[in-house]
């Protein structure tokens, strides 16, 4: 396993390389192409948002539309800046005209998410809205009643604080999604601000 942050990116741009001619799903009949994910390969704070929109997948990169502007401004506000993080989705490639992600593409579509989180080695994993946060707290608890709750849990061989957030394009929708949002973003800053605890344990 690589053991420090050069092996590290350089094991995850192999990845995303092996990544990008995946055809384990059906999905890859109609995307434009495989978007991995995007920032910082040793970041603390790792975003896991849905599956790529049409400018996502235009791009290849994920949260570049008004949604991910939304999250960029919500994230300097607190003062973190977009490229001292990584973005990624649950999905990697951009569903029909955006409907939801089904759940045997969620589960194709895992190990390619779990070794993102094995590379980067995150503190913390913020998910973005419904499908990530009970994805990965493996708990059917929609993301109303969780949001702003820090909670421990095991991935893979780490274990790391998951961090419930509403997704930013629910932000878009409706101010008070907006206002519980940066609330959250606020308390998640302060959370990334403590220090790690090597004494912390599953």
């Amino acid at each position: 396993m690589a053991t420090n942050p050069a092996e590290r990116r350089e094991s995850l741009v192999s990845v995303f390389r092996e990544a990008q001619s995946c055809t384990k799903c059906s999905l890859s009949d109609s995307r434009t192409q495989v978007v991995f994910g995007s920032g910082n390969a040793d970041a603390d704070l790792l975003f896991v948002g849905e599956a790529p929109g049409a400018e996502e997948d235009r791009l290849g990169v994920p949260f570049v539309g008004r949604s991910g502007n939304l999250l960029t401004t919500m994230l300097a506000e607190v003062g973190i800046a977009r490229e001292d993080v990584f973005i990624a989705n649950t999905l990697k490639c951009r569903p029909p005209d955006n409907r939801d992600p089904l759940p045997s593409e969620i589960e194709t579509c895992r190990p390619w998410l779990a070794e993102q989180i094995r590379l980067i080695e995150p503190r913390v994993v913020a998910t973005l809205g419904n499908f990530a946060t009970k994805l990965l707290r493996e708990d059917p608890a929609g993301i109303t009643k969780v949001h702003g709750v820090p909670v421990e849990r095991r991935l893979g061989d780490r274990t790391v604080t998951l961090f419930p957030l509403f997704h930013p394009a629910a932000a878009l929708r409706s101010t008070s999604v907006a206002d519980l949002m940066r609330r959250d973003i606020a308390a998640l800053a302060r959370l990334l601000d403590r220090p790690e605890d090597p004494g912390v344990v599953e």
